[in-house]
């Protein structure tokens, strides 16, 4: 998700976008790690809007979501669960999902917005989709029973009650993909 400071004026990521576009020196971007996901989405982000964003990286997502919080940054690329206790604080706004459907949770996170009501930032006219991948693997050389097994194994998993209240509170999409071998 695209996140800015709730003490910024920025509500769309048009407006967000246009400032940075202004701006001189570029607005700084906060993410996790170089030359990964979030410094990729920066990058995709800068091709989308024409703005230019000065890109620091961090070890963490919660290093991010706290240089966001302190105005060191004007924006980070974090997943939801890593600044989801500076939204509820109200300390953080969500501009955007870069994904092409929004989050499916519809139950209130903060006092007035669920992960739902976080438009996508294709609805807002900035086409930048991206799925973090989350897999499980074994090693190599495993028999087909022996996928079978732990292929069932989670799918049982994914049906408990505490599977899902844990993809509600993430923000995480379940999604699933059949066994494959390489």
């Amino acid at each position: 998700m695209l996140w800015t400071s709730a003490q910024l004026p920025y509500k769309s990521v048009k407006e967000f976008a246009d400032a940075a576009k202004a701006a001189n020196p570029p607005f700084k971007m906060g993410g996790t790690g170089s030359k990964r996901e979030d410094h990729v989405l920066t990058v995709f982000l800068e091709k989308k809007t024409g703005a230019k964003f000065a890109y620091l990286p961090y070890k963490s997502g919660g290093e991010a979501a706290t240089q966001l919080v302190g105005n060191h940054t004007h924006s980070n690329v974090n997943n939801p669960s890593e600044n989801l206790e500076v939204w509820r604080a109200n300390q953080v706004r969500a501009l955007c999902v870069f994904d092409k459907e929004r989050i499916q949770y519809k139950t209130k996170v903060t006092d007035k917005e669920s992960w739902n009501d976080i438009p996508t930032c294709k609805e807002q006219g900035v086409d930048v989709q991206y799925l973090m991948l989350r897999a499980m693997f074994l090693p190599g050389k495993v028999t087909a029973e022996q996928t079978a097994f732990y292929v069932d194994v989670f799918k049982k998993l994914t049906q408990t009650a505490e599977y899902k209240d844990y993809m509600e509170k993430q923000a995480l999409k379940p999604t699933s993909f059949p066994a494959r071998t390489c």
